[in-house]
């Protein structure tokens, strides 16, 4: 019997709390470049190694570094000073069973693609230096990757995921906020790039929304051209918030310019990676995409790492799928928290504690909802190499 644990969790709802704060950082910003790149590089490696070798092989990205450059920004158009430094840095098999497999030259092109396709304005091969630095794994962890028990592999860490559902109202908002910025206005206006942080603030009824949105200087003329675009973003924001609120919005764009100076946020490339802001795995967003103090989190960086037997990566994606099953499936819950835990060596699909701790609706008892919130997390662990394949097939998002 697998160790399942189902109990009520005595706990003020995130939505009745006072005060509640979430952050998004978006795909622009730094940590999340960093992000992007590493769960890029594993997914290319994943899928070559499938097709040269028939199997996923050891490898971890997880260490992707970014430092920042120089530009010198001017209204109708600046230019990159010194290039962004990125450090492609982690572990990947290059021999295998005498195949050899060009692991730096992998990652160094899915780390180019990904750059292209998630940022307009920054140029992989002008305005970036990387510098790819992919080791060997250490042989007890090869060892371990390459062992299972029945068709589990065996985990590589004595390590924990959480996840919890439903989102909140709040959550919700700054997660779509940015979402929406991304998909939406920033392909009506050239001017937005894509560093997009979206922090929110709850006071009981009260929502407070705070962006900082990179501009790229080249499409804006000056600074009243500027401060229209600005205003044009925040009725955009307030535009589509009402479909996530009713509740009372303030939303403040860009509060650190300084318009009679004119020191307003204008990048060259559309991310402050360009001039001064570094970036790192695991910094940013969870896996469910937020940062939310409000909430049990694990501070285990999920991008990056391999999809077969990194339990810092599967148990985080796995216990969020689990409370969002939970969540949907079973009447009565208002908050539910999963916690599972690993043990190095141990097949992952037998963690060593899966705890679901669930906030019921008033009215509901938790004990008629145990063997629904088991049988749930049973068929996940079931069929725990699904995570795999949705990690590998981008179905996924990592933060």
């Amino acid at each position: 019997m697998r160790n399942i644990i189902v109990e009520r969790l005595i706990h003020t709802p995130v939505e009745e709390q006072k005060v509640e704060i979430v952050e998004r950082k978006g795909i622009g910003h730094p940590d999340s470049i960093a992000d992007g790149i590493a769960e890029a590089m594993s997914r290319a490696l994943s899928r070559e190694y499938i097709k040269r070798c028939g199997a996923v092989l050891h490898h971890n990205t997880d260490e992707t570094q970014i430092v920042a450059g120089r530009a010198k920004t001017a209204f109708g158009g600046g230019e990159v000073i010194q290039p962004v430094y990125i450090l492609l840095v982690g572990r990947a098999t290059k021999h295998f069973d005498e195949i050899d497999i060009p692991a730096d030259r992998i990652a160094l092109r899915a780390a180019k693609n990904y750059v292209r396709d998630a940022m307009r304005y920054l140029d992989p091969e002008a305005d970036i230096v990387f510098d790819v630095k992919l080791g060997e794994g250490s042989t007890d962890l090869k060892d371990v990757f390459q062992r299972r028990q029945g068709k589990a592999p065996l985990a590589n860490d004595t390590s924990f995921g959480i996840g919890f559902a439903p989102l909140s109202e709040t959550e919700n908002l700054v997660l779509n906020i940015e979402k929406r910025i991304y998909r939406e206005f920033r392909k009506k206006e050239k001017a937005i790039g894509e560093d997009v942080k979206v922090m929110g603030l709850r006071e009981k009824d009260r929502i407070r929304i705070t962006v900082a949105c990179a501009f790229v200087d080249r499409y804006v003329a000056n600074v009243k051209e500027y401060q229209t675009i600005k205003e044009d973003l925040n009725s955009f924001i307030r535009e589509i918030a009402g479909d996530y609120t009713e509740r009372e919005l303030i939303i403040s764009v860009n509060t650190a310019d300084n318009i009679e100076n004119e020191v307003v946020y204008l990048t060259v490339t559309g991310t402050s990676a360009e001039n001064g802001d570094d970036g790192s795995v695991g910094r940013g967003n969870r896996c469910n995409g937020l940062i939310t103090p409000g909430r049990p989190m694990s501070m285990e960086a999920t991008s990056g790492k391999n999809p077969i037997n990194h339990v810092g990566k599967i148990y985080n994606l796995l216990a969020n799928q689990i409370a969002h099953d939970c969540h949907s499936a079973i009447e009565g819950i208002k908050e539910v928290y999963v916690r599972i835990l690993s043990q190095i060596g141990k097949p992952i699909d037998e963690p060593k504690a899966l705890s679901i701790q669930i906030v019921p609706e008033r009215g509901f008892e938790v004990e008629k909802m145990e063997l629904k919130a088991k049988t749930i997390a049973e068929e996940w662990l079931n069929d725990i190499t699904k995570i795999t394949d949705m990690v590998i097939n981008g179905e996924i998002t990592t933060f």
